[in-house]
This record gives structure tokens, C-alpha cells and sequence, in this order.
């Protein structure tokens, strides 16, 4: 394959050479027809990130709203005793649905939908790096949010809480549980997508010169949490998994009765459930870190030590999941540890604030709307984290443990660390998505109202858990001291409403005889507010050469020169959508890479998958199967016709004297890190259900029990075998293709699925006579096996889908990027897969 060629950096010299305008004209109106937004009833199959964000991000808002008006309903109950104003059956089904809407439809979709819109202006991108994952996971999202949110409607909804805790939710009846799982795994697996393309566009997709220790905060952020939800949703699918098996089958695996643990659900959902808090935190103090240096006027203080501090506190963030299990017997070692470590997190987080507070103090501030709402968090997270450290100290949750106290806390956290900044983002960017501004008068309003609401809602609240009254009531007894805290309580949540009220119609409030505002209306320093007025669809008019955190302060004429193409990437000459690719430590330019246009094949996709997901909830299975089939065969289809395609010619000048590469495979290409950054995820998944095997042995004194029957050894032996073969055949067809061997390569990707489907059968095989519903020993034994039996068939499908790749031209000796990405994809399976036999075959007779 071509490398770059040409001269790289920029010389002065090259960067003042003017552009002629007859040039800019024709360039920009290449430029336009390529990213060109469909329109009419076409526009619904837009892919930008700047339409699919703000869907997104609507969307998310909307599940809010309704979130809330459960949240008020819940509050006019319990406003006075001995109410009976709504049953408790469905008070149950309001609070789960309220908790579960906020945290999985709400918090990290809106972090996600947000860095959709921003990201790739931040980057002086033109997009994010695979527009249609943006979109398949936008109305993946939309399915599975109204799916399960719509359940409230129908009185079908979960009613065992938002941590859906067995057995409880495992023997409940209906389809409510099920909803929850299998409704919101589908949601988690479009966030997953979404993390990843984000983390993809953040390494992959900067300017040149944007080395990592220029990069935005806010960039930084991206990565830190798109990481932590790799790390932290897997074990909640992971359990998901699990609970719907003993659900749908009867398999029990939190049945004490038959060797099951209630306990191993806590354990993989607060790992899940306790990083989630901060998912939600730290992209707001993302959204801080790009308004405070603005009002100050100057770079923010102690960058090296605010990144260095999120990544401490993403990583100290999985140490801390005990921290919800105080009170579930575990020995007082591990209270002392998990004690100590959500203390201990404190420290970072406490750095960036400190950080933030040193910027405003030495820079001379403008009291903008956005930076109202911005101190209001910061004193609103401040007072939620005081009483977090109250409850870090485990005699003391002893006391408050499902207090409202909890309850308290929880919020103060959510809405200093999410809510607060949330809002402040949204004034602070809505000049950059709409090109007008918002109120001053409403947002100020609106603040007031919130925060006054807030503080009469749930500062009370402390007192009313020290007063003991338990959470997820849905009544208490008059006479006992609640009565008169509730009703204030109450009276401060229809505050927050109508705070909520001036806010939703101030953003959505007709605004035709606003003029659009002035470009970088606040005069900030980073790339998004180069965007032009009036706004154009393809992002940047040309991909500029970044050399300082605050380009628009520190590099003059940086815009103008964008404007007139004088950078990268001014042109579209060949009518495609194209973006830089760069190194991803610094930012040198590797590739030009084709980003695919408007389709329907993502919402054909996102709605076959959501049949797969979501049939089963009312344990209807062949449509279910169905839909998958349909489901595979539209995402083959699009990667097909759309990745990874052969180009018209192997490099491209794409100006200032460089030439890139327009194909790329291995690591140089974007597909190959979304398929490492994916089977990281996958392989977090895995582990949690090996997890689940050795959990049964530490705390299960009958596991595996006395004369159990086990996995035949000659048949895990045989699949582990197999799925090594296959592997090694695929690497094998990978180098023989690549030398030119072509029927070589056909060769062993004939032969490397037969052998997938050998180690399949032979694990099948190894379990088929144990009954998984008698003991949880052949239950996590059949687990086991269907894991690693699915992706094994995912495996071969990619083995197929590259021998076809190969029989029609699709991959060549020079065109392989599918086959490195296939084979990377093999390197974490049959780990798996070994892994899993070992387990399944060797450790019974260990242990």
C-alpha cells in the first residue's frame, strides 16, 4: 500500500498562499452536493452527525420528561399518609421505570448524543469516523427506549426497582422483568456502539497536528468514559444473559435452592451500577471544562492534572461497587476496602474541581448564563458529595441504607454532577447546533426555579431517612414525623417542573424573527466555534493543521484560512463524503477515509434487531429468530455495499503538498480499532460470566455438587481443538492472501468455518446430557457453551463473508482491511473459547 508523501507539517509560507475564489467556488459546491442532507421524507434517512445528534439528544429529553412526571406522580402519593391517590402495584411500576428511564434512557444516551454533535467539530473532523453506527444505534435507541418506557402505558411495566434485584424480579410476574431485560440489553448494546465509534473518532479522526496532550478536555472525557462503558455495561449484559435464561428456561442461577446466589446479580450489577454514576459525572464536568476557560478568558489550569485526574477517577470508579453492598453480609476486610477506595475517589475528583475553581480565580470572569448554571452544579455536586463520603463509612450506611437519605444523596449527585451541566452545555452550545441563541430571561428563570426546587425537594429528604422512613414505599402511617417533610418535598418537585417547563419551551419555542447569531458568539478558543454562518452540512470548509489546545485564540487567521479551503480535504472532487485519518498519539495524517452517505439500511437493521430483542419478552421465539436472520443479512449487506470498499485510485492529494492513502487495513484503519475497542467490550462480557463460575465456587459450598455429572473432556477437548485450528487457518488465509496466494487463502476459509462449526458441535456435544434446570453447576456449564457457541457462529460468518469478499473482488492482496479485521476478531475468540474449555473441561476436577 502507498504511504503518505508530500510535506507534512505546513510550511508558513504554504498557509498564507491564497486560494483564488473561483477555486473556493467550485470546491465548495462539490463540497455541498456531497454532504448534501436529504430532503423531505428522505431527510429521516440523514446520517450527519449534526441531524443523528440532534435526535438523539431529543429523544433522550423527551424519556426525561417523562421520567419526571413519573417522578412527580410519585411525590403527590407520598405528599400525605395513608394516601391511596395510586395502587402499589403501579407506585412500584413508576419508581422502577423512573430510575430505569433516567439511568439507561437519559443520562448516558444524552452524554452520547451530545458528543455526537460536538466531537467532530472539536476535531475539525468532518464527521464522526462511521456515520452509520450513529445512526443504527439512534433508532436502536428509539425502538428499545419506547418499548420499554411505553410498558407504564399498558401496566406491564418492571415493578422490582431499576437494580431489578432477584428474586424478587426473577419470580415476578408478567412481562416486566423481561421488558427490562431484554428491552433495555438492546439500548446497552447501541450504547456499547455508540462508546465505540466515539472513542474510534476521538484516537482516529483529529487534525493533523493535534497531538493527544493538545487535544480538547472534553475529547479526553470522551475517552475516559467511552472506555469506562466498555468496561462497565458488558457485566450488566453479562447478567442480563444469565437472569433471562432462569427466567425463560428455568436455569437457576440466583435460585439458593439449586446452588444458585442471589448475590452474584449485585455483584455484576453495582460493577455495572457504580461506574454508571460516574459515566454520568464525568462528561458533565467535560461540558464545565469547555465553558469555564471561556468565561475566564483564558486556557484552563492544571490540564495535565484534570486528565491525569479522570482517568484515576474512571479507573478508581470499578473499585467501588461494594460500596452498594454494605449491608449483605460481607466480611468486614471488604467493608474496610471498599470503604477506603470510595473514599479514596474523592481525590481525583476533587483535583479537577480545585482545577476549575483556579482557572475562574485567576481569569477574569463574565457571568454568562451558561457559567450560572455551571456554579449552581458545582455547589449542588459539592453538597452530594459530602454526604457521599457520610455514606463511604460503612457503620454509618448501616443506618441510611435504604433510607431516604440514599435517596437524597443520589439526587444532589445526579443533579449537581448531570442535570445542572446538561443545561448549561445545551445554552452554551445551541449557538453552535442552531446558529441562535436561547432567552437569557427564561434560562435565568429557569435556573432559579430548578435550583430553589431542588434544594426544597431534597434537602429535606436527608432528614426524612435519619427519620427512618425506608425508600420505595408507596405509603407510611401518619404521626411518625414524614408527614410534613414529604409535603415539602412534594411541593419542591412541582417547582422543579415548572422550571423544567420555562426550560423545555424556551428550546423549543418558535424563534424565526432571531436573527442567527454571531459566529463564536462567546469568543472561545476551540474548534467547533469555526463553524460557518450560515451553517453548512459537510462541518468544516477544510480540515485545518492544529498546533495549540485554543487554535481560535492561539493561531491567527486559522479561521479564515479554514474558510477559504486552505488546509486539508478542501475539495470532493470524486462526489464522496471523506474525512482525514491521523496517527493516534500525534496526529500525523495517514489516510483519507470515505464516510458513507444517507441510507435506510440502518433503520431496516435497528428494527430487525429490535424484533430479535425484543419477541422473546413474550417468549414468542421464531419470530424472534426470524428477525435475527433478517438483522444479519442488513448489516452484511451494508458493510457490503459500504465499507471497505476497493478505491478508484490507491492515494489522493489532499492538499498542502501531501498525499495520502485512500485505503488502509490492520492498524491503520479505523475498522481494525473498532473491532480491538469492540472485542474489549465482548471480552469484558466473557469474563464476567467466568466470574460467575468461580462465584459459585467461593460462596456455594455445594458447587459443583457431590456426583454431579460433568462436560465430556473428549468433546471440550475436540471444540478447543477446532476452534484453534480455525483460528489458525484464518490468520494462515490472512498471510497467504496478503502474498497473493489467493486459492490458498479461498482454501482455508473453506476450511476454517467447517472446523468452527466442529469446536461448536463438540462443546454442544460436551454438555448435552446434563440438565441445566436441576443445579446450577450444568447451568453455567450450558451458559458457557451457548456464549461461546454464538460467537463462534458470528466467527464464521465473517470467515464467509471474506471468502466471498475474496471470490467477488472485494478483498484482494492489496484490499484486505476485512480479513485483518476477522482475524482480530478470531485472536479474542478463541481465547474465549479456550478459556471456556478449560473451565468447562479441567476445572471441575481441580476444584
Amino acid at each position: 500500500m502507498p504511504r503518505p508523501s508530500g510535506t507534512f507539517p505546513p510550511s508558513e509560507a504554504m498557509l498564507a498562499e491564497p486560494v483564488p475564489d473561483e477555486v473556493q467556488r467550485v470546491q465548495q459546491e462539490r463540497l455541498r452536493k456531497a454532504w448534501a442532507t436529504p430532503k423531505g421524507w428522505r431527510y429521516w434517512s440523514a446520517v450527519n452527525n449534526s441531524e443523528v445528534g440532534v435526535w438523539y439528544s431529543t429523544t433522550a429529553l423527551f424519556f426525561m420528561l417523562a421520567a419526571g412526571v413519573m417522578a412527580l406522580l410519585i411525590r403527590l402519593q407520598l405528599a400525605v399518609p395513608e394516601n391511596d391517590l395510586i395502587p402499589a402495584d403501579r407506585f412500584n411500576q413508576l419508581f422502577t421505570m423512573h430510575g430505569s428511564a433516567m439511568m439507561f434512557l437519559f443520562a448516558v444516551p444524552m452524554f452520547e448524543a451530545i458528543s455526537i454533535i460536538i466531537l467532530p467539530a472539536l476535531l475539525g473532523a468532518r464527521d464522526m469516523p462511521f456515520p452509520r453506527l450513529s445512526a443504527f444505534g439512534y433508532w436502536s435507541f428509539l425502538i428499545g427506549g419506547v418499548f420499554v418506557i411505553g410498558s407504564i402505558l399498558f401496566d406491564a411495566a418492571p415493578n422490582s426497582g431499576w437494580f431489578m434485584y432477584p428474586p424478587l424480579a426473577t419470580k415476578a410476574e408478567g412481562v416486566g422483568s423481561d421488558i427490562w431485560l431484554l428491552g433495555l440489553s438492546f439500548i446497552e448494546i447501541a450504547s456499547i456502539a455508540a462508546a465505540v465509534e466515539l472513542i474510534v473518532g476521538t484516537l482516529k479522526c483529529r487534525p493533523p497536528g493535534m497531538r493527544v496532550n493538545i487535544m480538547p478536555l472534553y475529547a479526553w472525557y470522551v475517552m475516559v468514559v467511552g472506555g469506562m462503558i466498555l468496561f462497565a455495561f458488558p457485566p450488566l449484559i453479562a447478567g442480563d444473559f444469565l437472569f433471562e435464561l432462569e427466567r425463560s428456561f428455568d436455569w437457576p442461577f440466583f435460585d439458593p435452592e439449586r446452588g444458585g446466589d442471589p448475590m452474584l446479580w449485585q455483584h455484576l450489577f453495582w460493577i455495572f451500577g457504580h461506574p454508571e454514576v460516574y459515566i454520568v459525572f464525568l462528561p458533565s464536568i467535560a461540558i464545565a471544562a469547555m465553558i469555564i476557560p471561556t468565561v475566564a478568558r483564558r486556557p484552563i489550569v492544571g490540564y495535565s492534572w484534570i486528565v491525569l485526574s479522570a482517568v484515576g477517577t474512571g479507573f478508581l470508579s470499578f473499585g467501588l461497587w461494594v460500596h452498594h453492598m454494605f449491608t449483605t453480609g460481607l466480611p468486614s476486610i471488604s467493608l474496610g476496602f471498599f470503604s477506603a477506595a470510595s473514599e479514596a475517589v474523592v481525590i481525583p475528583t476533587g483535583i479537577q474541581l480545585f482545577a476549575f475553581l483556579a482557572t475562574l480565580m485567576i481569569g477574569r470572569v463574565t457571568m454568562t448564563l451558561p457559567m450560572l448554571w455551571i456554579a449552581g452544579a458545582l455547589a449542588v455536586f459539592t453538597m452530594g458529595g459530602l454526604t457521599g463520603v457520610m455514606l463511604a463509612m460503612a457503620p454509618f450506611d448501616f443506618q441510611a441504607h435504604d433510607s431516604y437519605f440514599v435517596v437524597a444523596h443520589l439526587h444532589y449527585t445526579l443533579f449537581g454532577g448531570m442535570i445542572f451541566p446538561v443545561i448549561a452545555g445545551v445554552y452554551y452550545f445551541y449557538p453552535f447546533i442552531r446558529k441562535k441563541k436561547l432567552s437569557e430571561r427564561l434560562g435565568r428563570w429557569s435556573f432559579w426555579l430548578i435550583f430553589v426546587g431542588f434544594n426544597v425537594t431534597f434537602l429535606p429528604m436527608h432528614l426524612t431517612g435519619l427519620k427512618g422512613m425506608p425508600r420505595r414505599i408507596y405509603t407510611y402511617p401518619e404521626g411518625i414525623g414524614w408527614d410534613w417533610l414529604n409535603m415539602i418535598s412534594t411541593i419542591g418537585a412541582f417547582v422543579i417542573a415548572a422550571g423544567f417547563a420555562v426550560f423545555v419551551w424556551d428550546l423549543f419555542r418558535p424563534k424565526r424573527g432571531q436573527g442567527q447569531v454571531a459566529r463564536n458568539p462567546w469568543q472561545a478558543g476551540t474548534l467547533e466555534w469555526s463553524h460557518e454562518i450560515p451553517e453548512e452540512a459537510w462541518g468544516v470548509r477544510s480540515i485545518p493543521h492544529v498546533t495549540s489546545r485554543y487554535p481560535l485564540w492561539d493561531q491567527p487567521q486559522i479561521v479564515e484560512r479554514m474558510d477559504a479551503g486552505r488546509y486539508y480535504l478542501p475539495d470532493a472532487e470524486e462526489g464522496k463524503r471523506e474525512t482525514l485519518i491521523t496517527s493516534v498519539i500525534d496526529a500525523e495524517p495517514l489516510q483519507v477515509q470515505r464516510v458513507t452517505g444517507p441510507a435506510w439500511i440502518t433503520h431496516a437493521a435497528a428494527i430487525f434487531t429490535g424484533g430479535t430483542f425484543i419477541f422473546p419478552t413474550f417468549h414468542v421465539y421464531p419470530p424472534a429468530i426470524v428477525c435475527g436472520v433478517l438483522a444479519v443479512a442488513c448489516i452484511l449487506y451494508w458493510l457490503w455495499t459500504s465499507t471497505a470498499r476497493p478505491p478508484e485510485a490507491d492515494s489522493k492529494d489532499v492538499g498542502l503538498g501531501l498525499r495520502l492513502p485512500t485505503y488502509a487495513s490492520g492498524p491503520a484503519s479505523a475498522g481494525w480499532w473498532a473491532m480491538w475497542i469492540t472485542m474489549l467490550g465482548d471480552a469484558t462480557a466473557f469474563a464476567s460470566v467466568i466470574f460467575g463460575f468461580f462465584f459459585y465456587w467461593t460462596a456455594r459450598p455445594d458447587f459443583p455438587p457431590d456426583g454431579a455429572a460433568h462436560a465430556e473432556p473428549l468433546l471440550v477437548a475436540i471444540a478447543a481443538g477446532a476452534m484453534a485450528a480455525s483460528w489458525a487457518l484464518t490468520l494462515w488465509a490472512r498471510g497467504a492472501n496478503r502474498r497473493g496466494a489467493v486459492s490458498l487463502a479461498r482454501g482455508a476459509l473453506v476450511a476454517a468455518p467447517l472446523l468452527a462449526g466442529v469446536g461448536g458441535i463438540g462443546l454442544i456435544g460436551s454438555v448435552w446430557t446434563l440438565e441445566p434446570t436441576s443445579h446450577v453447576y450444568p447451568a453455567i456449564l450450558w451458559a458457557l457453551a451457548i456464549w461461546v457457541v454464538v460467537h463462534t457462529g458470528v466467527g464464521v460468518i465473517m470467515q464467509v463473508y471474506c471468502l466471498a469478499g475474496s471470490i467477488f473482488g472485494k478483498m484482494t492482496p492489496r484490499y484486505d482491511a476485512d480479513i485483518w479485521n476477522v482475524s482480530l476478531f478470531w485472536h479474542f475468540h478463541v481465547l474465549s473459547a479456550v478459556v471456556a474449555c478449560a473451565v468447562m473441561g479441567f476445572a471441575p476436577g481441580v476444584l
